[in-house]
Order: C-alpha cells, then structure tokens, then sequence
C-alpha cells in the first residue's frame, strides 16, 4: 500500500495489498484523508481488488464512482 499525491488529489496504490487486508485499509484511507476529498484508490487489473474495494466502500455509504477500469474516486462520505 502507497499513499502519494498527484495533480492535488492523494491517491491509495493497493498494488501488493492481501485482499483480506483491501477493507481496513481503504476505509482507514478514506477517514484519515477525507477532508481533501475527492480521492482515488488504484486497484489494477484485479477484478477481485475491485469488488473488494467496491463492496466495502457501499457497506460503508461512501459514495464512489470508477472513471475507467481499476480505478475508483472518492465523492463523498454519508
């Protein structure tokens, strides 16, 4: 997991993160950084990753949408 900033807006690299760890550390990425919404999380080409990604973020009402694939952006948080 890698936590960096590009054109001001931070992003969350989850290249190299266990599935089982995907939740945690997406939500605790989201708290920690969310007054510099929106943000982006990097899945891949893991189809896996993003469905992890995906279902933890609606669990959690926080409002998402994937400009392209193995991306997701960070609109708000309910």
């Amino acid at each position: 997991m890698r936590v960096f900033e590009e054109r001001g807006i931070t992003h969350l690299d989850l290249h190299g993160t266990k599935h089982q760890d995907v939740s945690s550390e997406v939500l605790n990425f989201t708290y920690q950084y969310q007054e510099l919404l929106p943000l982006v999380i990097i899945c891949g080409n893991s189809n896996k990753m993003i469905e992890v990604t995906s279902s933890c973020l609606n669990k959690a009402e926080i409002k998402f949408s994937s400009p392209r694939f193995g991306i997701i952006r960070i609109e708000g948080i309910s």
